[in-house]
């Protein structure tokens, strides 16, 4: 069985304060810049609702299958999609193809960057005080052989 392992999100206990996307941008950055943070908090109906959006890991992920130079790889400890900044060419493919577009070319490095699960101990998740984000290991079937069907 692969695991598999993510950032689950509970949007209706998001408060919208961000302090999840300071502790990403201080462990990314070593300062505190949330817009330059790996995770998204979008605002609806006149900040009545707060949406984060992080990685979802995916199984079959978009960003890893469009790179030319097969730069995103799945970090066999943490399940993480992770980029390899040395083999990257920052063409945005990754950002482009992502449906949450979570994941893009810094700046200021001109590489991809995207959410790699901090190793294994999301910040983030640390961070979040009402529990909108939970860090989730799913066991999964290597296979469709192993499905069993009812």
């Amino acid at each position: 069985m692969a695991t598999r392992v993510f950032i689950k999100t509970n949007f209706d206990l998001c408060t919208g304060c961000s302090l999840c996307q300071l502790a990403c941008s201080e462990r990314l950055l070593g300062g505190y810049n949330p817009h330059r943070a790996l995770l998204q908090i979008r605002h609806e109906k006149e900040n009545l609702y707060h949406f984060p959006v992080v990685c979802n890991q995916c199984s079959n992920p978009y960003c890893a299958n469009v790179c030319p130079v097969q730069a995103i790889q799945r970090d066999p400890e943490t399940g993480a999609m992770v980029v390899d900044r040395k083999t990257c060419i920052g063409c945005d493919l990754c950002r482009r193809y992502c449906p949450i577009h979570v994941v893009g070319v810094d700046p200021e490095i001109k590489k991809s960057v995207k959410c790699d699960l901090c190793g294994g101990e999301p910040r983030c998740v640390a961070a979040c005080p009402t529990g909108a984000l939970e860090l989730v290991c799913l066991s999964m079937p290597d296979s469709e052989t192993e499905v069993t069907h009812g």
